[in-house]
């Protein structure tokens, strides 16, 4: 099934044999891709909008096919092989809903993944840089392991199960990747209270699963939110910077 997800992604850069240009890399992509790769703040002055403080290195590869070199073809294959990463989380999530081992379960657990990308707006995205399937990626392994960890309830009797762990750093990671992610990463702690049995489990895996988010968050957003303290003394700026305005005249510091 994963080697036949991949095969249906690039299929489609391969069947046109070129990729098309969102109209988000005109205005944005390229340029924070740039930023990944060269930290331009004392260089340019809002060069896209606001959009030029979000979060660059998910926008880094469409940069680097941009100016390796390749034929439009052949990074539409780089870009669609990025995406197939979504594919093991769902076909995970669909074993889960339709558990057992018949022709009749695993034709359900095929339907359910080809239905996953049949939506006009995800069928969009294979034909241009777009890159929104890519930022959904980790969220989705975060949803993913949440709901691996309690499908084998007896082994939550005893044990932490690392699959809320896994889905913790999943999610930090998402919400790092696009902060608009965060709303929906605030009912994973629901699924990971599911997993084990008494009260006590279910609390030690809600901790522990909020410590790994805040961890994959840190690891991945870290040096971005830093970059951004240093010069703009706020680390999601420009997003409500007025939120921090009292602590930097509170500090004196002006950035």
């Amino acid at each position: 099934m994963l080697i036949a997800g991949w095969f249906a992604f690039i299929s489609i850069p391969l069947a046109l044999g070129e990729i098309g240009i969102s109209w988000d890399a005109l205005n944005h992509h390229i340029y924070l891709g740039w930023t990944a790769e060269h930290q331009r703040f004392d260089q340019d002055l809002f060069a896209a909008s606001g959009q030029t403080f979000q979060y660059p290195y998910l926008y880094w590869p469409v940069y680097k096919l941009s100016q390796s070199g390749l034929s439009g073809m052949w990074a539409g294959v780089a870009l669609a092989t990025l995406n197939w990463l979504v594919v093991p989380p769902i076909w995970m999530i669909a074993r889960v809903c339709m558990p057992g081992r018949d022709a009749f379960a695993v034709v359900m657990r095929a339907a359910a993944v080809a239905l996953a990308f049949m939506t006009g707006v995800v069928l969009s995205m294979f034909d241009s840089t777009s890159n929104d399937l890519f930022a959904a990626i980790p969220f989705v392994w975060a949803l993913a392991f949440a709901m691996n960890g309690f499908r084998d309830t007896g082994t939550a009797r005893n044990a932490l199960h690392m699959p809320v762990i896994y889905s913790g750093i999943c999610a930090g990671i998402s919400v790092a990747f696009k902060l608009s992610n965060g709303p929906l990463a605030l009912l994973l702690p629901g699924l990971w209270m599911m997993t084990g049995w008494g009260i006590r489990r279910k609390a030690i895996n809600f901790m522990a699963g909020c410590l790994a988010a805040i961890a994959g968050f840190l690891l991945a957003y870290g040096y971005w939110g830093w970059q951004l303290w240093s010069h703009f003394g706020s680390p999601i700026y420009p997003l409500y910077d007025y939120w921090v305005q009292p602590l930097r005249d509170w500090a004196g510091w002006k950035p």
